[in-house]
């Protein structure tokens, strides 16, 4: 897929996102983002910001942090830009495979964009993005579960974008490990459907162990007391 194809396709979806605006979706990866540490303070760098829908909630929750929002589709950039004008966001056009910044971010958000990026590209994108993180930088993915958007690519085609992929978690550890990253946690759930339609990834950035011991016998006697009365 030509690259000046998904540039087009997402310049012409923003009347598709403008209409939508901010959804129970964008609250949900906001209040996930809260959940796992977000401060007043926080670096933030949203990868496929589009128009800047959760953009705008992370913006109003760090006034004393920086953000900065990348997406591949100039329109999408330039209204994003008009929608977020605070003078600690900045949006840019960029398809990460070059992307370098002076900031070091506390989190990263995937808001349901990987996906929509080749997956065969997901391995240097995260080479990038590490070199953006603090060492304990927690990165935050959103994608549709699996098996759901299996379901959508055989009974609702039209309802696909330009690129749309079920996304392994083999996959992903593969793309993510090499560059630090650990999984924290993975957790479907569900938006207004009968079963888990999406996936909240949190990833943690995570160098080289210099210290592995037991725990003292106090720690382990009460992780055992623990375990016993679960």
């Amino acid at each position: 897929m030509a690259q000046e194809e998904v540039k087009e396709f997402y310049d012409q979806y923003v009347d598709h996102q403008s209409k939508i605006g901010v959804s129970t979706r964008h609250r949900i990866i906001h209040q996930n983002l809260r959940n796992i540490g977000l401060k007043s303070d926080s670096n933030v760098l949203e990868i496929g910001c589009g128009i800047g829908t959760v953009s705008s909630l992370i913006i109003k929750s760090t006034p004393q942090g920086k953000f900065l929002g990348v997406d591949i589709s100039p329109e999408s950039i330039a209204t994003a830009k008009k929608l977020n004008p605070q003078s600690n966001a900045d949006f840019i056009v960029n398809d990460m495979s070059d992307f370098t910044s002076d900031i070091q971010f506390d989190f990263i958000v995937f808001p349901d964009v990987l996906e929509h990026i080749p997956v065969e590209q997901h391995s240097r994108l995260f080479e990038n993005v590490a070199k953006v993180c603090k060492p304990s930088t927690k990165v935050l993915i959103n994608i549709p579960e699996p098996n759901a958007l299996h379901w959508v690519r055989k009974n609702r085609p039209q309802d696909l974008q330009i690129i749309d992929q079920s996304l392994s978690m083999q996959d992903l550890l593969n793309n993510t490990y090499p560059h630090g990253f650990q999984v924290q946690s993975i957790c479907p759930y569900s938006i207004h459907m009968n079963h888990p339609n999406y996936l909240r990834i949190v990833l943690i950035r995570d160098g080289e162990i210099t210290d592995f011991h037991k725990v003292g016998k106090v720690e382990k006697t009460l992780q055992n007391l623990k375990a016993r009365f679960l």
